[in-house]
């Protein structure tokens, strides 16, 4: 088991190396980050906005119901939802959906590239295929990511106002005073940082994991699950890690 695992870390250190080596054609390498910028990022939006939305909302009714009591202000309610999306929801939990979304998806076209020989086609025509096919995408990860991080945020602030507004509550001048009070800009720009290592673990790890793939359609299916599955550890590790360190 340890061994294994010693490997797999070897081989993706490995992978990582050639990864990173400087694109042989730039024209190529910027039409592919375009590319997967849209792939990737932008056909994110929709699920982001929609999670976040109702995440918002029901933040809101759960703290309202089950944490706030008379003694209590009654912006606390939205001083605690902006809190708990800044911190976690909007750069930890929107990234381990993410890692199902988009890391499945790299880690099954990785893996069908491999499986129908393209990627031992690009290697035998001389071609960097770890950079060629693997750059593009993590480097569009780790663009896209903290753009969906501030649309899931927006969302979420959205989400309250329009269930205090439709149940009625909450006064949107005391929501709007709970989201504004004892702001803290560090905690917001902590969020960026956390989503910036976790765009890069989703994008480096599935890559891995698909481009890795021996065997045929059901191997490539496995790569996907395992990819899921390994990302949301890295990401719930790493999240650790990085609130001991940045708020610490």
């Amino acid at each position: 088991m340890l061994r294994r695992l010693l490997h797999s870390i070897g081989s993706y250190l490995l992978l990582m190396r050639r990864t990173f080596a400087r694109p042989q054609q730039m024209r190529i390498f910027r039409q592919q980050y375009l590319h997967e910028l849209y792939s990737l990022g932008y056909n994110s939006l929709f699920i982001v906005i929609l999670m976040s939305f109702f995440i918002g909302a029901l933040l809101c009714v759960q703290i309202k119901l089950n944490v706030w009591s008379p003694w209590m202000p009654r912006f606390t309610i939205g001083y605690a939802m902006r809190e708990v999306i800044l911190l976690e929801f909007a750069s930890s939990i929107i990234c381990i959906i993410l890692a199902g979304k988009v890391g499945s998806n790299i880690a099954s076209e990785i893996g069908t590239m491999r499986v129908t020989q393209q990627i031992d086609a690009l290697d035998v025509m001389g071609v960097n295929s770890a950079s060629y096919i693997l750059l593009p995408k993590i480097l569009a990860m780790v663009t896209a990511i903290p753009l969906l991080v501030t649309f899931s945020i927006a969302s979420g602030f959205i989400g309250a106002y329009v269930v205090c507004w439709a149940g009625g509550f909450l006064s949107l001048a005391d929501l709007t005073y709970g989201l504004q009070h004892d702001y803290v800009p560090w905690h917001l720009w902590s969020g960026y940082i956390k989503s910036l290592v976790f765009a890069f673990i989703i994008a480096s790890v599935s890559g891995f994991f698909g481009y890795t793939v021996r065997g045929g359609s059901i191997e490539v299916g496995r790569a996907g699950t395992n990819s899921v599955v390994v990302s949301s550890v890295l990401i719930l590790f790493f999240d650790l890690m990085l609130t001991n360190l940045l708020m610490g």
